[in-house]
């Protein structure tokens, strides 16, 4: 299975060892490939309409690129730190161009992977959890998982052995 794993976070921290773990249990059975969102150039949705669900962004930047990997994947998963109480503006961006070819992202098998510093009761995880599940409803996505994790320090997630576990079981699993 080809997965695509979009990259919010522009530090090696948390969400960085969360995808590593993940990525650890997947690696043997399937194709995997990291976005790192922070990295990419993508403009705001300007709600031009030329695209039509379908036709690809007007924008001359990484937009197309960054969508058509998504449309080819059999799976994306999100992972994200959280940023004043959802997740980051890169994965935003990222999820707002999914629009340009959403026809094409119909019934896509997601997964969601949050990681804050706050204890995984807290309502940011809730809103991040129901923020995917409209975007999963729109598009008709499969979300197949959404973990939340607590880690505050730049490497809690890391000394966390049983969370790393779960992820890389999680990847294993897919």
């Amino acid at each position: 299975m080809k997965i695509v794993i979009v990259n919010g976070s522009p530090r090696k921290g948390n969400t960085y060892s969360a995808i590593n773990a993940f990525v650890e249990g997947a690696k043997d059975n399937n194709d995997i490939e990291i976005i790192d969102s922070y990295k990419i150039k993508i403009s705001p949705c300007v709600a031009c309409g030329t695209c039509e669900c379908y036709k690809g962004c007007v924008s001359k930047d990484d937009s197309n690129p960054t969508v058509d990997k998504l449309v080819n994947a059999d799976m994306i998963v999100f992972a994200t730190p959280v940023y004043w109480w959802g997740i980051t503006a890169q994965i935003k961006l990222v999820i707002d161009k999914c629009y340009c070819k959403g026809a094409l992202l119909k019934n896509k098998k997601v997964g969601v992977i949050a990681i804050g510093g706050s204890p995984t009761t807290n309502v940011q995880y809730e809103l991040i959890e129901k923020q995917f599940q409209c975007i999963g409803d729109y598009l008709d996505w499969d979300i197949k998982f959404h973990k939340s994790f607590f880690a505050n320090k730049k490497d809690d997630l890391l000394k966390n052995e049983g969370a790393m576990e779960e992820l890389k079981a999680l990847g294993k699993e897919i």
